[in-house]
């Protein structure tokens, strides 16, 4: 295709987008945060907040993930944008406030969560700016102060002990261990003109399976687009209203793992669901309106990739995901259908080598490496080719220290859930868990 040609899918779930209507920003009703006059206080905190984060988006183009609030503060934001030193002085303002309306213990436990959250929030937003004035953060310097976490390091003896189990697990061959793997996935490509196809019913499925355990807004829906010249593979934008658009970036070869991954990671039960839940839960039914706008470098991230990650195993756990490919998705891509056990066999092993990504780019950032040498690294430890290569260390470049929000956030997740499930749970506890984690406001470091 060519850059910037885009193509609507057949997916039968079509989206609408409307804003919402003012009955959604009412103020939240008594049982939230105890006494009238401290709930009116953290709600005139969350509106302000709102206006903060539209404010941040005038000098970080990426920052204003997503919005559906009332259109007149996003133009008023753009009509009269304020100076970073302004941003600055009120955030500090704000957190001041906050602290002199913390709940108490006794509270509702979602109150006290609120009230966390957008401590948690402002205090991203102070980093944020330190680092648009030229503040120089290490990568895990950053990943504290953005998103809540501490991401754990790994040597090279780490990943070469898995690179050497994937290399016997491949069939024999010359060169380089990431151009064998290549060579192996080559076989299991999702043609071109298939994709719609094989992603549309991924994407019903991931639905159909979400739908079994939790109950969707009537009328929630998306768009799929396909573009190309993007840094990262899927996207999910979502739009308010319970609506998503989701692009899946068609720069390289997609492999038919990536159906179920994308359809659950931005659909099913990930990003859409993910939006969904809160502002069905916390914005219309509470008035709670700081969910309305999404900010993308702070603590939110960690939570919303993690849960997307971890959501993949949630709608297919066990062998329930070969299975389910080996019967469906191969055939309707024209893949050899008994090589199921075999690619998944090798995925397995490689899915261990997810966190030489933050490898690479703690080096990179932190100066240690160039972007030659870190694609270098991707190569031999991520076995990604040099195509997948340059985009990740493209995203790198452009999101910095948000590797860490896909694996470390689907593995805190997992161990949350896990956690609080049980360990004899059935998959009805294990679902009642993750859609509480979904729908409510938690922390990355709640999750510890």
């Amino acid at each position: 295709m060519k850059a910037g040609y885009r193509r609507r899918s057949t997916v039968s779930v079509v989206a609408r987008r409307a804003t919402l209507m003012m009955l959604l920003y009412l103020p939240a009703c008594s049982g939230g945060s105890g006494a009238g006059s401290t709930d009116a206080q953290m709600n005139s905190v969350a509106e302000r907040y709102v206006k903060l984060i539209l404010q941040m988006g005038n000098h970080d183009a990426a920052y204003v993930d997503a919005y559906y609030g009332p259109d007149e503060w996003a133009e008023e934001a753009k009509a009269n944008p304020m100076a970073l030193t302004e941003v600055r002085v009120e955030a500090e303002e704000l957190l001041a406030d906050l602290g002199q309306v913390a709940p108490g213990a006794d509270a509702e436990e979602l109150v006290r969560l609120r009230h966390a959250y957008l401590t948690r929030q402002l205090q991203s937003v102070t980093a944020r700016i330190d680092m648009l004035e030229g503040a120089k953060l290490s990568f895990d310097e950053e990943a504290r102060a953005l998103y809540d976490s501490d991401p754990p390091a790994y040597d090279e003896a780490h990943f070469q002990q898995l690179v050497d189990a994937v290399s016997a697990a491949l069939p024999p061959g010359q060169g380089p261990l990431h151009e064998r793997y290549s060579q192996f996935r080559a076989s299991f490509v999702i043609p071109p003109e298939r994709l719609d196809t094989v992603f549309s019913t991924a994407i019903e499925e991931c639905r159909r399976r979400t739908a079994q355990y939790m109950d969707l807004p009537a009328g929630e829906s998306f768009t799929v687009e396909y573009v190309t010249d993007k840094p990262w593979s899927g996207y999910n934008w979502y739009q308010g209203n319970s609506t998503s658009l989701i692009q899946v970036n068609t720069d390289l070869p997609i492999h038919i793992d990536r159906a179920i991954d994308l359809a659950c990671h931005e659909g099913y039960p990930g990003h859409h669901v993910y939006n969904t839940m809160l502002e069905s839960n916390l914005a219309r039914g509470r008035g709670w309106i700081e969910v309305s706008v999404y900010a993308l470098f702070s603590s939110q991230s960690l939570i919303a990739e993690g849960t997307a990650n971890y959501g993949i195993e949630m709608a297919f756990p066990g062998e329930e995901r070969p299975a389910f490919e080996r019967d469906v998705l191969f055939p309707l891509a024209g893949l050899d259908s008994s090589r199921v056990d075999e690619y998944y066999r090798v995925q397995d092993l490689t899915a261990k080598l997810d966190y030489a990504r933050n490898e690479a780019a703690r080096a990179y950032l932190n100066g240690r490496i160039d972007a030659d040498s870190a694609a270098a690294y991707l190569n031999r430890y991520a076995l990604m080719d040099d195509g997948r290569a340059a985009q990740s260390v493209r995203f790198i470049d452009t999101y910095r220290s948000y590797v860490i929000n896909y694996n470390l956030g689907k593995d805190l997740v997992r161990q949350y859930v896990e956690r609080e499930a049980g360990a004899n749970a059935t998959e009805t506890e294990r679902w009642a868990v993750y859609s509480e984690l979904l729908a409510s406001p938690r922390l990355p470091s709640g999750l510890l």
